[in-house]
């Protein structure tokens, strides 16, 4: 359905209640919406257009009220095609442009700054994916733990340390392993993860690599084993105490509860980085957020060579102030998008 399904009379209407719901967040009732003024009918007259509008499945009417309020699907009408967007105040941009800026912090302060900033200004939870720079290799040591089972131990430039566990052939001989990483050591140390598989590959197809298949195979392997989440980005939550304000704790529980999924949280915001754009979702619009009922405002953020390196976004309850929080949740991305370029 789009605006332009509905008669004039009854897009005044629904307008006019979906503003007044996402202003009070209460039922709205025919005889609030008559003495308004605008509308110039009696409160049985917007009655009957009420019940219209709820057989359409725009509007829903709580059972402990006599009053309506929009569903799922009439805030999604409303925000694509009635949402009147105010940009934000000068004092709501001055403080996104002062904690965007990087006053010689880490990225990852600056970026937890920033996110801290759109909470207050928004009142919703605020989020960010903060992308991992590629780990350089320093030393990758290969020590047996049983048949067909190494551990991996990966030492990167920045003196951090990880492990993995490769599944390799049982028989594999022990020299293999000391070949391995006497080739990683000499060869790929001080190389990114990217470049260190580059040329392992560009040398093993050279035959300049002087490793045999089952060598080149376990390098390659224990390279993958890090590139595969290695540079996985941080996920990043602030002011998750907003969203106690909303009145439902039942709500409130399983929002917070989804919150902690991280691992759902950074597939969700993948999604909004393939969309390329800022994207709206609302209540079950989203999987992971269908019980709670919440909306989730991402926009995507650039790096200098213009690829998406990154995602900023607000999350709350459905009854969110749209035509506010969108435009400042597009500004926060612009200028993250500025700090990394």
């Amino acid at each position: 359905m789009s605006v332009s399904d509905l008669s004039d009379r009854s897009r005044i209407i629904f307008r006019e209640l979906v503003d007044s719901f996402l202003t009070t967040g209460t039922p709205v009732g025919s005889r609030t919406l008559s003495k308004l003024g605008s509308l110039g009918l009696s409160p049985a007259s917007i009655r009957n257009v009420m019940q219209d509008l709820e057989e359409l499945g725009l509007l829903a009417a709580p059972h402990t009220s006599a009053g309506r309020i929009p569903t799922e699907r009439g805030l999604r009408l409303f925000v694509d095609g009635m949402m009147q967007v105010a940009q934000p105040d000068a004092r709501e941009t001055a403080l996104i442009d002062r904690e965007a800026s990087t006053s010689g912090a880490p990225l990852e302060e600056v970026l937890s700054r920033t996110t801290a900033a759109l909470s207050g200004l928004s009142q919703c939870a605020a989020m960010v994916v903060v992308p991992k720079a590629e780990p350089q290799l320093r030393a990758l040591n290969f020590v047996p733990l049983a048949p067909g089972r190494v551990l991996a131990v990966l030492v990167g430039m920045d003196g951090s340390v990880e492990n993995r566990v490769l599944d390799l052939p049982p028989d594999l001989p022990a020299a293999v392993l000391a070949q391995a990483e006497n080739y990683v050591n000499a060869r790929l140390s001080g190389l990114s993860l990217t470049a260190a598989s580059g040329r392992l590959r560009q040398e093993v197809a050279a035959n300049r690599a002087e490793l045999d298949r089952l060598t080149a195979d376990m390098v390659a392997q224990g390279l993958a084993a890090w590139s595969s989440d290695g540079a996985r980005p941080i996920l990043i939550v602030r002011g998750s105490a907003h969203l106690l304000d909303s009145g439902d704790l039942d709500r409130t529980r399983l929002l917070l509860e989804e919150l902690e999924a991280k691992e759902e949280m950074a597939r969700l915001l993948d999604q909004a980085r393939e969309a390329d754009a800022l994207k709206i979702f609302i209540g079950a619009e989203n999987k992971l957020f269908a019980l709670s009922g919440s909306s989730v405002i991402t926009a995507p953020y650039r790096g200098a060579d213009g690829r998406i390196v990154g995602v900023v976004g607000v999350i709350g309850p459905t009854r969110l102030n749209y035509a506010r929080v969108v435009p400042i949740v597009d500004f926060t991305a612009n200028r993250l998008s500025r700090l990394m370029s």
